[in-house]
């Protein structure tokens, strides 16, 4: 062993050993396959949003369902190979309102719902946004104070459940 080091210190130093010992030793010279999903599948999704989070001024659960169809479109799959549900639920409920339910929502007089292009955006690629009969009730809201488009489920868990009986892969964390 001792004389391997050896050998091994004396290449090094001759410069014999340098570019050899870095192709095995540096893992960006190392290939690896990149994982891609099947072009030619349909996939299901379901979306759990129940948070008041946002990003880049949106529900963080919208936002990220609209990463989603733009990360199966750079794998080559189209939306109408995509079945994709949001349920929304929770504090993630108001964000499916009509601007003046909105506004009194999240008690800003001057507020606009900023989720409402791309919930519209959403619904024309044909995903199913949904929202949570439980928390309309609860919160005296009606089916005209609801976005155009959006769906009325009797609550969001049963929902979830449903769903996921059916084979939607589940998405949660919003």
């Amino acid at each position: 062993m001792r004389y391997m080091n050896l050998v091994w210190a004396m290449g090094c130093a001759l410069g014999l050993a340098g570019p050899a010992a870095a192709a095995v030793t540096d893992p960006a010279s190392v290939e690896r396959p990149l994982v891609k999903v099947d072009p030619q599948a349909r996939y299901r999704v379901v979306y759990d949003i129940h948070s008041g989070e946002t990003a880049a001024g949106i529900s963080k659960g919208l936002f990220y369902a609209r990463g989603l169809i733009e990360a199966f479109g750079k794998q080559g799959v189209k939306p109408a190979q995509l079945d994709i549900h949001l349920v929304m639920h929770g504090d993630a409920a108001k964000y499916l309102l009509i601007d003046e339910t909105y506004r009194t929502a999240v008690k800003d007089p001057f507020a606009v719902n900023l989720n409402a292009k791309v919930t519209q955006d959403l619904l024309e690629l044909g995903v199913h946004v949904e929202i949570c009969h439980s928390v309309m009730k609860s919160m005296g809201w009606t089916a005209d104070d609801v976005l155009p488009g959006v769906t009325i489920v009797h609550d969001g868990y049963t929902r979830l459940i449903k769903l996921q009986n059916d084979g939607y892969a589940y998405i949660g964390g919003f």
